[in-house]
């Protein structure tokens, strides 16, 4: 690794990244002097320091899912390597690495010293788009959740803003119908709360969506919800914050390396929690082995300061 870029972006958990700019810049300036410090400006700007790095450099994101998402493009299927000091709302992929319990200098001093080891990400093609995305790619419900909770209090965060999220979601129910090839073949078809397609084990601020999904095994898993009634979702939530709802017949996982979707009405999209709108046809790949991360061995001693700073 020949160089170093660590970008804030200040907008992350709801602007309190923005307060640790001074102290963050004074940790740099004293222990990693090496290591250019940036506040993030538009996206555009951020993409273009980054694609101004050397192939071999380091670019440390401080900030949470949206960040890392909204940085992936110069990122993935490169040699640059990521990463990552965990200040967002969300944090699914730093839970995956195990960084989420640092504090944020001993994130910072991880992600600027430790090694990398390599990662899968994921990718939605819709329209004439192409999205990448670490954590989750999620279709229905879970995309008008992720929406409502983008725009929710600023002074919520974490799992409770989601949570709000989802009750409000809940009172306007929807469903879709949704035909899913897997790998070519006819999977499942029929009425649909939602279909995500996860590469961490959680999504929405830690919810164990899918427990046993792999951040390195090279597939995404396929997380099918049938038709819920309101009290039917609401007797779900419980399960699904606990991880033991993958047993009710409704509930449908499969691992996969792609999928197509076809859904009626348009079916709303969202990556990494970020929402890019609707269509009614997509497809999911993974693109494995394509990102360079600092990951955290799970048997690392924790941090007992998580939200000190």
């Amino acid at each position: 690794m020949s160089s170093a870029l660590v970008l804030l972006n200040p907008f992350s958990g709801g602007g309190r990244a923005a307060k640790l700019e001074e102290a963050i810049r004074t940790r740099i300036r004293t222990d990693h002097p090496g290591a250019r410090f940036v506040v993030a400006g538009t996206i555009p700007e951020a993409h273009a320091l980054i694609e101004d790095t050397p192939p071999d450099a380091r670019i440390v994101l401080i900030g949470g899912d949206g960040t890392i998402n909204r940085m992936l493009p110069p990122l993935v299927r490169t040699t640059r390597e990521l990463g990552i000091v965990p200040l967002g709302s969300g944090n699914d992929v730093a839970r995956a690495l195990n960084l989420f319990t640092l504090a944020w200098p001993e994130a910072l001093a991880h992600a600027l010293t430790a090694p990398a080891t390599t990662i899968d990400a994921g990718v939605v093609t819709f329209g004439e788009r192409e999205v990448p995305f670490l954590a989750c790619c999620t279709c229905g419900f879970d995309s008008a959740v992720a929406l409502r909770a983008l725009n929710g209090p600023r002074w919520l965060r974490g799992l409770p803003r989601y949570l709000l999220a989802t009750l409000k979601e809940l009172l306007f129910l929807r469903h879709w119908n949704l035909t899913v090839h897997c790998e070519g073949k006819p999977l499942r078809a029929g009425t649909a709360l939602f279909a995500s397609a996860l590469n961490t084990p959680s999504f929405g601020s830690g919810i164990p969506a899918v427990p046993h999904a792999s951040i390195n095994d090279g597939k995404l898993d396929l997380l099918v919800a049938g038709r819920f009634s309101r009290a039917s979702a609401m007797v779900m939530l419980p399960r699904l914050l606990m991880g033991t709802h993958l047993s009710d017949a409704r509930l449908h996982t499969n691992a996969f390396t792609g999928i197509e979707i076809h859904a009626s009405p348009d079916v709303p999209i969202a990556v990494d929690g970020e929402y890019l709108g609707e269509a009614p046809h997509l497809m999911i790949d993974v693109l494995p082995a394509s990102l360079r991360v600092v990951a955290r061995s799970p048997s690392a001693p924790t941090s007992e300061s998580v939200t000190a700073a």
